[in-house]
C-alpha cells in the first residue's frame, strides 16, 4: 500500500515540536479563540498558500479557497464564510487573491470539455463574454491569460461589494475589499488597486436599503 501520506504526519511533528521549542505557549493561546483581521478568498491552487506567502501566522487570516478564487452568489459555502468572517471575527479586509498561470482561468478560455467544472468555470467565460474586445487585442496568449486572471479577480471584488453581508456591514463600521494577484514566477503578489470601501463602488441597482447605525 503506497504510504507517501504518512510524510504529512511525521511533517506535522515536526511542525508541533518546532513551534513548541520556540514557544512553549503557542498552541495554548490558539485555542483560546481566534480574531484574524483579514478574509483571504484564495485559489484552490496547492501552489498558492494563503499563509506560507503572505508570512503570517496561524489566527492571522481566516481562508476560503475555491477553484479560481470566484465569488459567486449561489455559492453557499462561500456565503457562510463570508458571513461568518464579517459579522462574527469582524475582519477589516476581505481580500481576493487570484495567481498567473492558473489552470480554472485557462480552462475557461477553451471549449474543451473538462466534466462538472466546467460549470463553474461559465462564470469566468461570461467574464470572458464581456471583456472580449479587450482580451482579443491583446495578441500573446500569456498576456491574455494573464489579463483575463486580473479581470476575474476584479469582477469578484465587485461580486463581494453586492452581496448584503458586505453591505450590512459598511453600514455599520468600515470594511476593506481588495483585489490582488500572486505570481508563481516570483513570489510577489499585485496588488489590482480595486479597493472597494463603501457601496458607492458599485452601480445603484445593487445597492440595497439598509440603515446606517452610528458608532
Amino acid at each position: 500500500m503506497e504510504k507517501s501520506y504518512l510524510k504529512l504526519i511525521q511533517g506535522n511533528k515536526l511542525y508541533s515540536e518546532t513551534k513548541k521549542y520556540h514557544d512553549p505557549e503557542y498552541f495554548e493561546r490558539l485555542s483560546q479563540g481566534q480574531k484574524p483581521e483579514y478574509l483571504w478568498i484564495g485559489c484552490s491552487d496547492s501552489r498558492v498558500p494563503a499563509n506560507e506567502i503572505t508570512s503570517s501566522e496561524s489566527g492571522e487570516l481566516f481562508v476560503h479557497r475555491n477553484i479560481a478564487n470566484l465569488v459567486v452568489h449561489t455559492d453557499t459555502n462561500m456565503l457562510s464564510v463570508l458571513e461568518f468572517a464579517v459579522m462574527y471575527l469582524k475582519v477589516r479586509h476581505v481580500i481576493v487573491c487570484g495567481h498567473y498561470g492558473c489552470g480554472g482561468i485557462q480552462a475557461s478560455m477553451t471549449n474543451t470539455y473538462h466534466g462538472f467544472v466546467d460549470n463553474w468555470l461559465r462564470n469566468i467565460k461570461d467574464i470572458y463574454h464581456n471583456n472580449e474586445h479587450e482580451l482579443l487585442n491583446i495578441a500573446d496568449p500569456m498576456d491574455r491569460m494573464n489579463r483575463l486572471t486580473e479581470l476575474n479577480v476584479i469582477e469578484q471584488v465587485r461580486n463581494l461589494a453586492k452581496t448584503t453581508i458586505v453591505q450590512k456591514a459598511w453600514a455599520e463600521r468600515e470594511l476593506h475589499l481588495h483585489g490582488w494577484i500572486y505570481g508563481l514566477r516570483d513570489g510577489l503578489v499585485k496588488d489590482l488597486s480595486v479597493i472597494h470601501d463603501s457601496e458607492e463602488d458599485i452601480d445603484p441597482i445593487y445597492r440595497y436599503n439598509l440603515v446606517k447605525h452610528n458608532q
